[in-house]
C-alpha cells in the first residue's frame, strides 16, 4: 500500500476528515470541501454554468513515481450536474501547495458547496515517464493515420 501524508492548512477546520476511501473496493477516496471560516456558515454558492476553486485546508506529499487525480464524484453530477472542467485533474509528486478542486455546475439549478461536503474523489495512479524523441518517419502499423472514427461505428 502507498502512502499519502496530508497537512492540516493554516486555517482549516480540523474537524474535517482527511480523504478516505467509502467502501472496501474504492478506488477513489472522497475528499471534502473545507471552507474559509467566512464562508463556512453560508457555503459557496454555485449557479449554472459558473465554476468555483473549493478549498480541501490540505497540502500532501504523493511519493515519487506516484500522481494524485481528481475526479468527480457520480452522485453529484448526475443529481446536479457538477462536474471538474479539468477532469481528471493531476497533482503532481513534488506539489506541496494547497490542494483545491475546480468544480463546474453544468445543472440548471444553483447549488451550494457546503462546509464538509464530499465534493471529488482522489485516485492515486503510478506515473511512467517517457523519453521524447525526433524521428524522420515513424513505424508503420496496421491503422495507419487513420483518426477520427476511423475504426468503425461499433
Amino acid at each position: 500500500m502507498t502512502e499519502v501524508l496530508f497537512q492540516y492548512l493554516p486555517g482549516a477546520d480540523r474537524a474535517i476528515p482527511l480523504p478516505a476511501y467509502a467502501t472496501a473496493g474504492a478506488a477513489g477516496a472522497d475528499i471534502r470541501a473545507n471552507l474559509a471560516p467566512e464562508d463556512r456558515a453560508q457555503g459557496l454558492h454555485l449557479p449554472p454554468m459558473a465554476r468555483v476553486l473549493v478549498p480541501t485546508g490540505l497540502a500532501c506529499a504523493i511519493p515519487d513515481g506516484y500522481e494524485m487525480q481528481i475526479r468527480a464524484r457520480s452522485g453529484l453530477a448526475l443529481k446536479h450536474g457538477l462536474t471538474l472542467p479539468n477532469a481528471p485533474a493531476t497533482i503532481d509528486s513534488d506539489y506541496r501547495g494547497p490542494l483545491g478542486v475546480i468544480l463546474q455546475n453544468l445543472g440548471d439549478a444553483p447549488f451550494t458547496v457546503e462546509h464538509g461536503m464530499r465534493i471529488a474523489q482522489i485516485v492515486i495512479a503510478p506515473v511512467v515517464q517517457a523519453r521524447f524523441s525526433q524521428a524522420e518517419t515513424l513505424p508503420d502499423t496496421a491503422r495507419g493515420s487513420g483518426g477520427y472514427g476511423s475504426t468503425g461505428v461499433s
